[in-house]
């Protein structure tokens, strides 16, 4: 009996002891648990290929500020076309063609924009003919403008799209290197504004129907 006793004393001195350490475990476990994020709540979305932005030149966007795709994604394309210094001259056009409100209006929609590069391999006597020519300004200018429709990187190898001034383009090519119309590179496409994807080019699209902007000459005497 004794023996008995002694074994259910030492049975509930252990069980006793345990107890705490126990305890203790399962609140280090719930409180580690806790602290630790869970997936669904903390994970961001790795940005699928598709939705990269890509291009020889996305490299040489500001980080930040003005011109950078961070600041285009909180802007509509007019806003990020002004702010953008390497499209100053696009952003002129505009004003001058008075687009700037249907720009802004435009809902999932993309925006094909030449560099001040691209107007001035133009030469200078054409780019300024085009420049103070609002009507024929007017034409080229939505010709670079896909209403309705946001062109994703898998459309462009066989792309053939209407554009805003009526006429279509095309593109093509492959991997991250594609063309417009067969000879115009897309220097940085896919980044995204509040209205509209921007690819970047480095030319200036000119509609079949375009009449090519010739400086006046004066008659000769």
């Amino acid at each position: 009996m004794q023996s008995v006793r002694i074994r259910t004393a030492a049975f509930t001195v252990a069980a006793a002891l345990s107890l705490p350490l126990t305890l203790g475990i399962s609140a280090s476990q719930a409180s580690a648990s806790d602290a630790s994020p869970t997936a669904t709540g903390t994970a961001s979305p790795s940005p699928s290929p598709g939705n990269q932005s890509f291009g020889p030149d996305c490299s040489m966007l500001p980080q930040s500020g003005n011109g950078s795709a961070a600041q285009m994604a909180h802007e509509n394309v007019a806003t990020a076309v002004e702010n953008n210094p390497n499209l100053s001259m696009l952003a002129d056009a505009i004003k001058k063609t008075d687009l700037a409100s249907t720009l802004k209006g435009l809902k999932g929609s993309t925006v094909f924009a030449p560099t001040n590069d691209a107007f001035d391999k133009l030469g200078a006597a054409k780019r300024d003919a085009l420049l103070n020519d609002k009507a024929q300004l007017k034409k080229v200018l939505t010709y670079h403008v896909v209403e309705h429709k946001k062109i994703t990187k898998s459309q462009l190898p066989h792309g053939t799209f209407t554009t805003l001034e009526g006429s279509t383009l095309t593109t093509s090519g492959s991997g991250d290197s594609f063309k417009v119309n067969g000879s115009v590179p897309i220097t940085c496409g896919n980044i995204p504004t509040k209205n509209a994807t921007v690819y970047i080019v480095d030319g200036v699209l000119l509609p079949p129907t375009a009449t090519p902007s010739t400086p006046s000459t004066p008659s000769p005497s």
